[in-house]
């Protein structure tokens, strides 16, 4: 199955100068969508109109091989193709060795033919500086291909390179799609089972940890890199380092790969799901639809139940990103008893999509709804104390040694002895009319489905 245009509004607002960073062709087309949105950093989130209608397109087909064809942008060097994808150094044990067997024998063709692809993403530690090397970790899900490698099957990102000429880049796209075509018309059976496999798998993840993050380690190998005769100078423009490449001399860099990956965060799946709150449910649950994930809504009120409520604090970006306002969260979650209302939804962990559904409700990771900022307005503190009325109360509470030495404590830290607000916010926290849902999350863990009877 071919898409040949995804981002059709970047299609049509055509014309010249679109990518200063890439040699032709004489006009272009433009990243974003007409809403300004990236889509290739919307398969998590969903928001676009096209992303919903590609989810579901990929949902009916549900392709063993995803592949994103694209051009990168960066520095210039002799390498004219990038392809990076997984299963194969993380995910699915019964799909990673076919994963390697997709680079050892794709590779060889594609050299045989006079290209020089590398298997990582060519981008610089320090974007001045060649000597600096790269490091090959894995991205969360909102990019396409780490999405759908997380739904167990093969995510493949292939970069031409931006400064090859437009017929070169064209003649190399071919060249890698035709390889992989031959590879899944060998293999594309056996892919399938092991995919199944994995499937199977992630149905039985319930109260077990999961690897949901990975990254490079320091380790690093020194390798050959096929580059071009550089200099790096201090620019009087910017005061930045200025890298100028020489493309008339050809020079091969030995230069770090860390490539080697390891878990970063690594989370307990629910015993039997999530619940998400009713007054949410309308804007999550047609993302829950369009990533194929199976889920109830409950029909009648579910009183005193089980679950454990996230509690965090919010850091947000000080800029918009794709039209959300994300934050970085942290908290935990604590047993609790809760009075679900009907149109709650319930999202069991006991399905073949198992890690995506933790990417999407566990608030500290990356990609996770409450990331995005869907749920910020949980992090605002809607009714408060007059300052004349926190002055009062926080000579009372002080009364209380207990409180007195945590605020003693408190004044330790600079930044808070110096902030009035921090100060009687302090205090505010302890008065008997503070909110005692601010910071919770409209998601909560559950051990068994909740019942509505």
């Amino acid at each position: 199955v071919f898409v040949p245009v995804f981002n059709v509004d970047g299609h049509e607002r055509f014309a010249a100068n679109q990518r200063p960073n890439q040699r032709g062709p004489e006009e272009m087309g433009w990243r974003v969508t007409s809403q300004n949105l990236n889509l290739n950093r919307d398969y998590a989130k969903a928001d676009a109109p096209e992303m919903i209608a590609m989810l579901n397109f990929m949902r009916k087909f549900d392709p063993i091989l995803f592949v994103d064809l694209h051009v990168t942008d960066g520095a210039k060097f002799e390498h004219d193709v990038s392809i990076t994808f997984e299963p194969r150094r993380l995910g699915p044990e019964s799909l990673k060795p076919w994963g390697r067997t997709i680079r050892a024998n794709v590779f060889p063709k594609l050299e045989a033919q006079g290209h020089l692809p590398v298997d990582f993403y060519p981008s610089f530690d320090d974007s001045d500086d060649p000597a600096s090397g790269f490091s090959s970790g894995w991205p969360p899900p909102r990019f396409g291909t780490a999405y759908w490698a997380l739904r167990h099957r093969f995510g493949l990102l292939v970069e031409t390179h931006s400064w090859r000429p437009y017929a070169h880049r064209v003649k190399t796209m071919f060249d890698v799609c035709t390889a992989l075509l031959e590879e899944t018309a060998a293999h594309g059976a056996e892919w399938m089972v092991a995919a199944k496999q994995a499937d199977d798998a992630a149905s039985t993840l319930s109260g077990t940890p999961v690897v949901l993050l990975y990254d490079s380690t320091k380790k690093a190998e020194t390798i050959d890199f096929h580059g071009y005769a550089y200099t790096r100078t201090r620019s009087d423009v910017s005061g930045k380092f200025w890298v100028q490449y020489d493309e008339s001399k050809p020079q091969l860099w030995k230069i770090p790969l860390r490539d080697e990956v390891e878990p970063v965060v690594t989370i307990d799946a629910p015993k039997a799901g999530y619940v998400l709150t009713a007054p949410m449910a309308p804007l999550i649950a047609p993302r829950l639809t369009a990533h194929g994930l199976t889920f109830t809504t409950l029909k009648k009120p579910a009183p005193k139940t089980a679950i454990e409520s996230f509690r965090g604090t919010a850091v947000f970006k000080t800029a918009p990103y794709e039209g959300h306002q994300p934050a970085t969260i942290t908290g935990s979650w604590s047993s609790a008893t809760e009075d679900l209302p009907a149109g709650s939804l319930f999202i069991p962990i006991a399905q073949p999509r198992a890690e995506l559904v933790m990417h999407l409700m566990e608030p500290t990771l990356p990609d996770s709804f409450a990331a995005w900022g869907f749920f910020n307005a949980h992090f605002e503190q809607k009714e408060y104390l007059e300052d004349y009325l926190s002055e009062a109360f926080a000579r009372e509470a002080l009364k209380d040694p207990k409180v007195k030495a945590e605020f003693d404590a408190r004044l330790k830290d600079p930044e808070f002895a110096k902030d009035p607000e921090r100060r009687l916010a302090f205090f505010a926290a302890r008065h008997p009319s503070a909110d005692p849902k601010l910071g919770v999350l409209p998601v909560y863990r559950v051990a068994t489905p909740p019942s509505s009877n």
